[in-house]
């Protein structure tokens, strides 16, 4: 499974949108009802299972599906 997938994966499981019809554009508050703890553990979990570090400063620039698939990416 790819990093993209896998993230979408997970940004589906706290927000409960199947993954299959999140885009880009969603944003993870207003969209998708992801609240401070949902973000936190959305990062904690992308964090594992991707193998990867997102500093805080990076973590609040996400605000939308696309702002985390471009940092997972990075």
């Amino acid at each position: 499974m790819d990093n993209k997938t896998k993230t979408l994966n997970i940004i589906s499981k706290l927000s409960g949108k199947p993954a299959d019809q999140l885009v880009p554009a969603d944003e993870l508050v207003a969209d998708l009802g992801i609240d401070s703890p949902k973000a936190l553990q959305l990062l904690v979990e992308l964090e594992d299972a991707l193998g990867i570090e997102i500093s805080d400063d990076d973590a609040a620039r996400m605000d939308t599906v696309g702002d985390i698939l471009a940092q997972v990416a990075a």
